[in-house]
């Protein structure tokens, strides 16, 4: 091994495995020190591959940095020190062991150089998401880890085939732009384009995007935090490695971004709402990926770093809520500002930063890649993102927040959350609102240098007028916008409830062709058996006695036969 770098995602691996071996003050020492101490390691990465070694004929390269895995790298330690500290007083060991793990091995993804470092720790990334998942302890969090087990398991297999294809067509195993390679044809192509099918099937792209709000809302309040963070991000990150400027990308961004406004308009749980967000935002992502441009490119960096802050807020505000009433449902809740003023002040926060009103942090990145459709002329493009953020703000703008914490009394009268999560809440809106103030501070460590100015006249107003209009509509339209105790069906009821019909048909119809063809091949069978006693029976012509003078015969005729065959 060479390089004086020391991957930095194995500090937090590390951190998770220890962490059972340690009392309570020990615990919080790691959960709280060792993100930072991560965040101090990733900024001393240098630029280029840093820390390598040998398997086989290849060069692995576990360590290469750049500014982009630098930016990721940040607000992924930021994430895990923040969704430590709420998690400190209600998480279980187990949950806080995995959320290290988790964390370390997305850090060990964005700094991967090469193509299997990349997929080992794409893999252990799973495992960690799927230990948060079961570290809840109900059944229902079991059952929905298991779909999600299965769901990632298959991406990873269609993850480590497209590896296997593109290794076997182009003999190199470093992770760059691939782009290029999805029109080559031949093995190099099909290598492209299942990587790409296993990056999207992380970021929440159909036909499986309802993995994530199948999975994430049964996760304890801490753990949903977490969840949030980490796995849409970190493949977010290696499609802009891997496929900027990938055309298809736009048009699967925007189903996306319409697909988590229709079904989070239709929620009635708190924390489904908040979960289809995510994969409305990472639509946005994911279409200025595809855009390609300096300017889209950095738009996408930049609105993921600020989608894990407002969303982690935001889910902490909703955990909070859970935790202190055991509520999840909008129809059960309501009137909480009365006794969680912090926390609803804080929600909302988190509620306009998704919504991009100036001066908070949604507003400065989210702008950059509708600014990057319109540089492309990319007119249809352009006029979807803007009335994608009316839709942002009709679901997580205003009806979490309203529904949650104003609109009816629901006579609960909840305390405050413990300090920890009431301190986790405070930083992360802080940053939403330092961030929004000075852009500056963001986009100095982007990508690319950023020739972009949010606060203009015109971009202000424009954005002021969109949420003006959207929250008229949102209370012209109350009644129709308040949800009952229904069930929305999504993509996952292919798999929960038509898979299993399938599959019992299916077996079922094994079976009875199995019972068909043994039945006919017994009774061939029994045919033959009869035939045979027929021949060989006592009453049959081989039983009966025969003369000297027919074996004679038979004999002869028996030789001349060899004979012939012999000669001939």
């Amino acid at each position: 091994m060479s390089g004086f770098a020391f991957p930095p995602g194995l500090i937090l691996l590390f951190g998770g495995l220890v962490l059972p071996f340690f009392d309570s003050n020990g615990r919080r020492i790691i959960v709280l020190g060792l993100p930072l101490v991560t965040l101090w390691a990733l900024w001393g990465v240098p630029d280029g591959p840093s820390v390598t070694a040998r398997l086989l004929e290849y060069e692995i390269v576990l360590v290469e940095g750049d500014r982009l895995s630098r930016l990721f790298g940040t607000i992924f330690t930021l994430m895990a020190a923040a969704g430590g500290l709420f998690a400190l007083s209600s998480a279980r060991t187990v949950e806080l062991c995995a959320s290290m793990v988790y964390a370390g091995a997305s850090i060990g993804v964005i700094f991967a150089g090469d193509l299997i470092t990349l997929f080992v720790f794409w893999e252990l990334m799973a495992v960690g998401s799927t230990l948060v998942l079961w570290s809840a302890g109900t059944v229902t969090a079991y059952r929905a880890s298991m779909r999600y087990l299965s769901i990632h398991l298959l991406g990873g297999v269609v993850l480590m085939a497209g590896i296997a294809a593109w290794v076997a067509a182009t003999g190199e195993i470093q992770f760059g732009s691939m782009t290029g390679a999805l029109s080559a044809g031949g093995l190099k192509a099909a290598g492209a384009w299942l990587i790409l099918a296993g990056f999207l099937l992380n970021a929440g792209a159909p036909p499986l995007s309802a993995w994530l709000p199948d999975a994430y809302p049964e996760a304890s309040p801490s753990g949903m935090v977490t969840l949030s963070a980490f796995t849409t991000k970190t493949a977010v990150y290696v499609l802009i490695v891997g496929f900027a400027g990938t055309e298809l990308l736009i048009w699967l961004g925007l189903y996306m971004v319409f697909y988590g406004i229709v079904y989070a308009l239709l929620e009635n749980d708190m924390r489904r709402i908040l979960a289809y967000s995510i994969v409305n935002q990472v639509g946005f992502m994911v279409t200025g990926i595809g855009i390609g441009t300096v300017m889209s490119l950095n738009g996408s960096a930049a609105h993921a770093f600020t989608h894990i802050i407002y969303k982690a807020l935001l889910l902490m505000s909703a955990g909070a809520v859970l935790h202190m009433t055991g509520r999840r449902k909008c129809s059960d809740l309501g009137g909480l500002i009365q006794t969680m003023p912090l926390t609803a002040t804080c929600g909302i926060v988190g509620a306009l930063a998704i919504s991009s009103f100036p001066l908070t942090s949604g507003f400065i990145s989210k702008s950059m890649i509708s600014q990057g459709a319109l540089d492309q002329h990319l007119t249809f493009v352009w006029f979807a993102l803007a009335a994608a953020s009316a839709g942002v703000f009709l679901h997580a703008g205003i009806k979490f927040p309203w529904f949650v914490f104003f609109q009816k009394d629901s006579g609960l009268r909840p305390a405050e959350p413990p300090m920890g999560m009431r301190v986790a809440m405070v930083i992360f809106a802080a940053l939403c609102i330092i961030l929004g103030v000075a852009p500056g501070m963001l986009y100095q460590i982007l990508p690319a240098p950023v020739d972009y100015v949010p606060y203009t006249g015109e971009h202000v107003v424009a954005q002021l007028q969109l949420l003006l209009f959207s929250g008229l509509a949102f209370f012209a339209l109350l009644p129709l916008m308040k949800r009952t105790l229904t069930i929305s069906l999504d993509w996952d009821w292919c798999y929960r409830r038509l898979g299993p019909v399938l599959a019992r048909a299916l077996g079922s119809f094994i079976l009875s062709a199995d019972r068909i063809f043994r039945d006919a091949f017994l009774s061939l069978l029994r045919r033959g058996l009869e035939e045979v006693r027929a021949y060989y029976g006592p009453d049959s012509i081989a039983a009966q006695t025969w003369t000297t003078a027919a074996m004679v015969l038979c004999a002869v005729i028996a030789l001349g036969l060899y004979l012939i065959l012999l000669y001939a």
